[in-house]
């Protein structure tokens, strides 16, 4: 049985969909991705996963339990850190560490993960004097004081700076290594593609796609990117009619193509026929970014001034 199960799921306001019959499985153990842009629907799914929101149709179970109705079963082994929460800001880190510790019958010692979390040096500051990203920090550290076998994370490390971002990434990395499942919403690209085992992308409140990083990356239009700056001018039509394009940009005379193997190909034949030389030739993958923009429609083959 998946650890989390969603069939069909749909939630509207105001009579428009929010989500419009969403469904993925996420297994046991699995740091399971959700992404999509602004509005896609992404926190109102995460929502009903929790019990926050009522679907208006559509099956939503947590280890079999239905987030509603099993609301306090469903609270006991399922940590949150929501996209935007609040604290009363007299309590002190330490008081509100120890506070949710309180609610739980058996409570990760919170000291060590507030080390690990950057937090030790705060636990007698006032929450209301905290920056935004030890804020977000400290939500972190209250999803995980429970001993959750699932943690929902929602835009994980937004407000936090490179190197807090990337110790957040490998304490996610051990919480899954001691067999936590973890829901992942984000929009860092780089975060999904380190992080996640598989990804659901949802755009317009449907699954757009749901495929591993590399799965999702191959299905990109444009799988592998050839970028030089050309020794002479190369005529567009020749480089339109390439096999296997996606797109061409240019950029300070220096020409960028998405395509595939059969394009990197093309582009050596073509310089060689007219014998120009290209200047810093690189090859390389696409990235998750490249996929996200094919797959929420936001990618151009046209060619860029």
């Amino acid at each position: 049985m998946p650890v989390i199960e969603v069939s069909e799921l749909r939630k509207s306001y105001g009579g428009r969909p929010a989500v419009d019959g969403v469904s993925f499985t996420v297994e046991e153990g699995e740091i399971f991705g959700v992404l999509g842009p602004n509005g896609a629907g992404k926190t109102t799914t995460v929502e009903c996963v929790e019990g926050l929101r009522v679907p208006d149709a559509g099956r939503v179970r947590v280890l079999g339990l239905d987030p509603v109705a099993d609301h306090e079963r469903v609270a006991g082994v399922l940590g949150a850190q929501l996209q935007q929460s609040e604290l009363q800001p007299k309590l002190t880190v330490r008081e509100a560490l120890e506070l949710y510790a309180a609610f739980y019958p058996r409570p990760l010692d919170w000291a060590p993960l507030a080390e690990r979390l950057g937090l030790t040096a705060k636990l007698d500051s006032r929450v209301g004097k905290l920056s935004g990203g030890q804020k977000q920090r400290l939500f972190i550290a209250l999803a995980l004081i429970g001993d959750p076998r699932i943690v929902v994370l929602d835009e994980l490390t937004t407000g936090l700076d490179p190197r807090a971002r990337r110790d957040t990434w490998e304490l996610i990395e051990d919480i899954r290594a001691n067999g936590v499942t973890v829901l992942l919403v984000t929009h860092f690209m780089e975060e999904a593609q380190r992080l996640c085992d598989r990804i659901a992308v949802i755009d317009k409140g449907r699954v757009a796609a749901l495929d591993t990083p590399a799965g999702l990356i191959r299905r990109s239009a444009g799988a592998t990117v050839i970028s030089f700056t050309p020794s002479a001018p190369l005529d567009e039509g020749d480089l339109n009619a390439l096999p296997g394009l996606a797109s061409i940009a240019y950029r300070d005379g220096r020409v960028t193509l998405a395509g595939g193997d059969e394009t990197v190909n093309a582009v050596i034949t073509l310089l060689a026929r007219h014998r120009v030389t290209a200047h810093q030739l690189r090859v390389t993958d696409a990235t998750l970014d490249d996929a996200f923009l094919d797959l929420t429609g936001n990618g151009t083959k046209e060619a860029a001034a």
